[in-house]
């Protein structure tokens, strides 16, 4: 049964402007607003392109009007009427549609609505819990807020797609169940019936078949693809997420990273009429988290992190020559003129503990000299050096953390963040790009008590530094490269391992027999015997790029359908138990956990 028969739309309802006064259109949508004013009845019609106003007059239509007395918020309804402009004084600004309305002469209630659970008005919609907005995923992509985001995603990965063709790419889709190899996340396991007792993965990455792909001579590849990883969510995490992955031959990281930072200026300008300026800087992994402890700095304020432990290397002070001894780091923050009171001060002293450090100290430089619980324990000559160290005048305040380096850089990075966000010390509406490399190749695991990758063990180490594999493997860099935005990681990648040799040092170093290896990665390590190309690659996380584009507080709010931080689906109640008769088939017995 056709339902709308002759009442097919003439278009969306936010493409008509004054142009279209005059004309008969139709027009399909929801019920957003209704109004009643004296026997007259307005409605403002939506639809993905936007609202326009239709007009119920009983003296131009009674039976029309009748029919509008039945209608409720969000029904959906065609209606068959006349473009005309508003009446003096009654015009919208704040509607693309707002100098005209559609006077309506036919109405067509296509479908009835419940009332709903919550208010599509976008005041009233900020005070609904986001579970309760997820529950009802439908209602709440009817909102400007989330069909916007939808709808930017939708142009971004056109773009992407556009842009990387244009370079010579081939867009290669690779597995969704694939062999476990258990790297930095827990898989998700799948079950295969045909082989009981055995169980595919859903890929973290694609990050060996992309390879793979190189080896195939395929040369330029990338893939908008799902990624999995069954990890301790937040509101940059969800366990299904968004890949933009790219992979190429006979490249250097110059080569990547030129590929990517002008596609990601072409997504801002094209998007958001945004100038981004190329080359994006470019810092060191040590150098990222000296000055800021951390290594995806936010570089739109200052406040960096400087050493001091040379300045007070021969302090009688007992916090500093305690520290010194067992091989820490004095770092410090000149704060400048912040407005700190004594009860911030001790708010951050606070902070630094539940941080991980033993406490913080801190210096108010006054004309008559410093202002500090430790100024009596620190010489003037000392106090000389920090101070040109710091580039401190009076006026300024100065914080400091005495620990294990780690722990010192940490700390401080943090606590610059906080205040940095608590005194509005950058513009929210500025977008500060980054380029991090130089990153370890490894780094040493307390817990399992051996050395790790820092990234995965098929990243290729620097020219000069292979020698050190040898004798210094913790020393050694990597040809890695992270993109960083506003201080949050957007993507990561870097040059491979294509020689087998090479890559047998690499897994003898994390202590990754060839056995093991061989049950892990044994498909691909095969694939690199028979003639491999020199190759690098980079992934980016599309949904944490358009939330910071769209200056979204969570991923969630570019996604359709996400989780929860649980890991849950309101709207399905996913996961959920499975029949046991499913169970059965797939030789698997339900073992509940104890109460």
């Amino acid at each position: 049964m056709d339902l709308l028969g002759d009442w097919r739309r003439t278009d969306y309802c936010g493409n008509f402007t004054t142009k279209d006064i005059g004309r008969e259109i139709i027009l399909t949508g929801w019920v957003f607003r209704r109004r009643d004013h004296g026997g007259i009845i307005f409605i403002d019609l939506r639809d993905r392109e936007g609202i326009i106003q239709i007009v119920f007059d009983p003296a131009f239509d009674k039976l029309a009007h009748e029919k509008a007395n039945n209608i409720r918020l969000e029904y959906v309804i065609a209606v068959k009427g006349t473009v005309r402009r508003r009446p003096e004084g009654t015009e919208n600004p704040d509607l693309k549609t707002g100098e005209i309305e559609v006077i309506v002469k036919e109405l067509k209630i296509l479908s009835e609505s419940q009332p709903l659970p919550f208010s599509l008005e976008p005041l009233e919609l900020q005070k609904v819990s986001e579970t309760i907005r997820m529950k009802y995923r439908y209602l709440d992509i009817r909102s400007d807020r989330m069909k916007e985001g939808l709808i930017f995603r939708h142009k971004a990965t056109q773009l992407i797609r556009s842009y990387l063709n244009s370079k010579g790419f081939f867009e290669i889709e690779t597995p969704m169940l694939t062999k476990s190899t258990p790297e930095g996340a827990r898989d998700f396991l799948v079950p295969s019936r045909l082989n009981p007792g055995c169980f595919f993965a859903l890929p973290q990455s694609p990050q060996l078949f992309k390879q793979i792909l190189m080896v195939g001579g395929i040369d330029k590849y990338y893939q908008i693809v799902r990624c999995f990883r069954d990890e301790d969510l937040r509101a940059d995490r969800q366990p299904e997420f968004t890949q933009v992955d790219i992979e190429m031959s006979f490249i250097n990281k110059e080569d990547i990273m030129n590929l990517i930072e002008n596609m990601i200026a072409k997504l801002f300008y094209e998007l958001l009429e945004i100038d981004i300026q190329t080359p994006i800087p470019v810092l060191s992994y040590d150098v990222a988290m000296n000055q800021y402890g951390t290594d995806a700095p936010d570089t739109r304020f200052d406040l960096k992190i400087k050493d001091v432990t040379e300045c007070v290397k021969n302090s009688q002070f007992k916090v500093f020559s305690d520290t010194i001894s067992s091989g820490g780091m004095i770092g410090c923050i000149n704060l400048k003129n912040l407005p700190l009171s004594r009860k911030d001060l001790d708010e951050l002293i606070e902070t630094s503990k539940e941080l991980g450090a033993k406490g913080l100290l801190w210096v108010k430089i006054q004309p008559d000299g410093w202002q500090s619980p430790a100024a009596k324990f620190i010489t003037d000559q000392e106090k000389k050096e920090i101070e040109q160290r710091l580039e401190a005048e009076s006026g300024d305040i100065l914080i400091f953390v005495a620990d294990k380096k780690k722990t010192t850089l940490f700390v401080l990075g943090k606590i610059r963040l906080l205040l940095g966000k608590k005194y509005n010390l950058y513009n929210d509406r500025e977008f500060k790009l980054l380029w991090v490399i130089d990153f370890p190749l490894f780094e040493y695991d307390e817990d399992e008590n051996r050395i790790v990758s820092v990234h995965h063990p098929f990243t290729m180490p620097k020219d000069e530094d292979l020698s050190l594999l040898e004798t210094d493997p913790l020393a050694v860099k990597a040809k890695a490269y992270d993109i960083v935005l506003n201080g949050t990681e957007i993507g990561g990648g870097s040059l491979r391992i294509y020689n087998m040799k090479l890559q047998q040092k690499i897994f003898d170093i994390i202590g990754l027999t060839k056995e093991e290896a061989e049950n892990k990665f044994g498909f691909f390590l095969e694939a690199l015997n028979f003639g491999a190309p020199p190759h690098g690659g980079i992934a980016l996380g599309l949904d944490r790029l358009l939330a910071l584009m769209l200056k979204r507080e969570s991923i969630r709010d570019v996604i359709a359908f996400p989780k929860t931080q649980k890991g849950t689906c309101p709207l399905t109640d996913a996961p959920s138990f499975v029949d046991d008769n499913q169970l059965r088939e797939l030789f698997i017995k339900r073992v509940l956990p104890k109460q």
